[in-house]
């Protein structure tokens, strides 16, 4: 811990008052030679941020400054960091990991975000200093510059941030599956990070199906570049639209209330479902096993991505001119409690980005 810096944040002090958050100050862990210190300027609004805040996953401590879509500028640079490419003033992104052991096989084999050891950039613990980490809803943060990503210069901040979350783990099970020309995908909700899913999709080459509950969001998945669209509150969607997809990437944070046997039907044979959001701890899948073994389906999950997956992402989101839908709002007290609300009442299309860190701290 470095007792004679203090960083400045907003985030939760009580767990029973989760929407209530409050500025506090705190120490953050010392530099190191590898560390980098970056000047916050934005940070997207994750749903994985509510989860955290209201303790959905545990309640871990307090004070908690969630946040892990960060846009900044650096400031400092350990003595080893890799000077050719990282410079002071650089506009860079940090994402939902901030370390990993790197000596694993894990790591040796690139697949650093599975690391057992890795470090989370809110509800972690630094391992070299026993400092718990605070995320990007505060003035600073400092974290091993393995886990800092270079901006393009086409990408703006708003749109950069949501991309090093919810983008990333949007485009990742895309990677996997081999998504490209003519492969038909269903993004199982739009929200968040479905409709960036659905950008990188499209972007990709495949034909996309958008699946939600109802209508309402029907224009909007047109817009974003669905070929084809699902409304699973209406009867008989599973038999209307069976072997029709190649891949499902189900988006949404909940499951409790979907018949995952209906929704497989929508797979061709081996075809993959693919689930990328986490909800509360004690939900859980249900499954016919003969629905599986007749089939030959896939289920699998996906989180976040590995350093080289998200630098990937960032150049290809420049390339491909992506642009998620970000409404932005000035870092405050009140308006950090406002945007949680809204998002609980899903009013928000589809990502939060908090900016003016300026005028907060």
């Amino acid at each position: 811990m470095d007792t004679s810096t203090t960083f400045n944040a907003i985030g939760v002090l009580d767990f029973d008052k989760w929407l209530e958050p409050k500025k506090f100050s705190y120490n953050p862990a010392s530099m190191g030679p590898l560390s980098i210190e970056i000047s916050i300027d934005a940070c997207g609004i994750c749903g994985s941020d509510i989860h955290a805040a209201a303790g959905d996953w545990g309640r871990a401590y307090t004070p908690l400054a969630v946040g892990h879509e960060i846009i900044g500028r650096i400031v400092s640079l350990g003595d080893e960091v890799d000077k050719s490419k990282f410079h002071l003033g650089d506009r860079v992104g940090v994402g939902p990991v901030c370390d990993c052991c790197h000596e694993c096989n894990r790591c040796k084999d690139h697949k650093e975000v599975n690391c057992k050891k890795g470090v989370l950039t809110y509800l972690g613990v630094d391992p070299k200093t026993g400092v718990k980490t605070q995320g990007g809803y505060a003035d600073r943060i400092r974290v091993d510059s393995r886990w800092v990503f270079k901006i393009p210069d086409a990408l703006e901040s708003k749109h950069a941030a949501p991309l090093l979350c919810g983008g990333i783990t949007g485009f990742k099970p895309l990677l996997t599956a081999k998504v490209g020309k003519g492969t038909k995908v269903g993004i199982v909700g739009i929200g968040g990070i479905g409709h960036m899913t659905m950008l990188f999709a499209k972007a990709l080459g495949a034909e996309v199906t958008a699946i939600s509950r109802s209508n309402r969001k029907k224009d909007d998945a047109f817009e974003l570049g669905a070929s084809d669209y699902i409304a699973t509150a209406e009867e008989g969607y599973e038999l209307k639209n069976a072997d029709s997809l190649d891949v499902l990437v189900v988006t949404t944070s909940s499951f409790s209330g979907s018949n995952l046997d209906k929704m497989l039907t929508l797979l061709k044979p081996a075809g993959r479902m693919i689930f990328i959001t986490a909800p509360p701890m004690d939900e859980k899948l249900t499954v016919t096993p003969m629905t599986m073994l007749m089939n030959d389906y896939v289920i699998s999950g996906s989180a976040s991505g590995s350093p080289h997956e998200i630098e990937y992402m960032l150049e290809f989101a420049a390339k491909h001119d992506i642009k998620p839908w970000v409404e932005t709002i000035d870092i405050s007290e009140p308006n950090v409690a406002k945007s949680w609300q809204r998002m609980l009442d899903g009013d928000v299309k589809y990502r939060f980005v908090l900016t003016g860190y300026d005028k907060c701290f």
